[in-house]
């Protein structure tokens, strides 16, 4: 035994020795090679529309008036009967005769010229698109870009309007409905006074760096006649509303007006001097002067009771809300779609249009309110909060309310 352990050792070591052999190129295989000291950096395949492009071209043009799909991919030498076939199976994703002017295209080709397009994409806003594959019309398919969420903040005071101050301040305008959104139940937007003032918190959205609109108000101040009114989005059970510095509900059971960013021409007196009759008689309601086609919205829910002519008050729309409150809008050119009597409506609800119907010197809408069935001054009305913030997140609430407070006063 003792003279063949020699003998069992050499097996032994020749065993491990072939089997490290094996082992070891894998082992090598395995190993990232290092260059200076630096691991190299990963590839990032370069990316269009949802599709990799890096050995292809894209193509981008815009929408000639009167232009048709033919018209563009003929062009590029695509088979008339691929267009066809696009044209008809693609309807239920995007109908191309909707093509709109302006809008921008792009036509995915290999580098090869003398191959065939791979892709039409039609953009049919600045985020969303449609990829039609020139050689499977089966996988016709709409995406989006990724949309760039960068917050920035305007302040600024009153002298005519909030609109007008924006648009002087180079904010874009838009931000004046937003605010008027949020604001509609506790400010009325007629009577803003010179020296009104406004700072805000907000989303710009962008798309490969260039500004696409705007996102959703975070934060919003709007100092009215010496008086701060707060507004914070915050989201609770996977609904985001906004609520006052309190944690109070910044909606309302009624809008403080039934339009937008119009001037008040004739406010609810016992005695007024009619503009057509020239005598004295009570106006039972407030005159808002806006341009002939102005929508104008219901101000809260209820159910249409009149809808017709109502002699002097021209074209009408009486609206109950419950038991206690209804209105009344004169003097329309128009009614809303769906405005019947007995049709629900919503509030913001588009009820009619702004007119000069039955004894009217012009344009405007004169709009009544109704307590009990007895005229009260519109201007007066004060209206009940919805929900406010529920106690499970009321912390958590006034936590983001005071955090956006510090950035919404730091970033003006």
């Amino acid at each position: 035994m003792r003279r063949r352990l020699p003998e069992i050792l050499l097996v032994f070591s020749a065993v491990v020795l072939i089997v490290v052999m094996i082992l070891y190129p894998f082992k090598q295989e395995r190993q990232i090679p290092v260059l200076d000291g630096e691991l190299p950096e990963a590839v990032v395949p370069q990316v269009a529309y949802g599709i990799v492009v890096d050995s292809l071209d894209v193509i981008k043009g815009k929408i000639r008036p009167n232009q048709f799909l033919a018209e563009i991919l003929l062009d590029f030498n695509v088979d008339y009967r691929v267009i066809d076939r696009i044209a008809g199976d693609s309807k239920k994703v995007f109908d191309v005769r909707k093509l709109r002017a302006g809008n921008t295209y792009a036509v995915i080709t290999p580098r090869d010229s003398l191959a065939a397009p791979l892709y039409f994409i039609y953009e049919i806003s600045p985020v969303d698109y449609v990829v039609y594959p020139l050689g499977d019309t089966l996988n016709i398919f709409r995406g989006a870009k990724k949309i760039d969420r960068r917050v920035t903040s305007a302040t600024g005071s009153i002298e005519t309007s909030l609109w007008n101050s924006m648009a002087d301040n180079h904010t874009d305008p838009n931000l004046a409905n937003e605010m008027s959104e949020i604001f509609a139940w506790t400010i009325d937007f007629f009577g803003l006074q010179r020296d009104d003032s406004y700072k805000v918190l907000y989303e710009e959205l962008y798309v490969e760096d260039r500004y696409v609109g705007l996102g959703r108000v975070l934060a919003a101040c709007i100092d009215h006649m010496g008086n701060d009114h707060y507004a914070f989005y915050f989201v609770q059970d996977s609904v985001g509303d906004y609520f006052d510095d309190a944690g109070g509900s910044m909606r309302r059971t009624f809008l403080k007006a039934p339009l937008r960013f119009r001037r008040i021409s004739s406010r609810y007196s016992h005695s007024r001097m009619h503009p057509v009759l020239k005598i004295r008689r009570p106006h039972r309601g407030v005159d808002y002067a806006a341009a002939s086609g102005t929508p104008v919205h219901s101000v809260g829910e209820g159910i249409v009771t009149f809808r017709g002519w109502k002699g002097q008050g021209g074209r009408m729309v009486k609206i109950k809300h419950n038991g206690t409150y209804g209105t009344a809008y004169l003097h329309l050119s128009a009614y809303g779609n769906g405005i019947t009597v007995g049709a629900r409506v919503k509030q913001g609800q588009v009820i009619g249009y702004v007119g000069a119907s039955g004894l009217a010197t012009g344009p405007h809408l004169d709009f009544r309110f109704y307590r009990n069935g007895r005229p009260i001054d519109p201007l007066k009305v004060k209206s009940p909060p919805a929900k406010p913030v529920d106690s499970a997140y009321f912390d958590e609430y006034m936590r983001h309310k005071d955090s956006l407070m510090v950035v919404l006063r730091d970033s003006i």
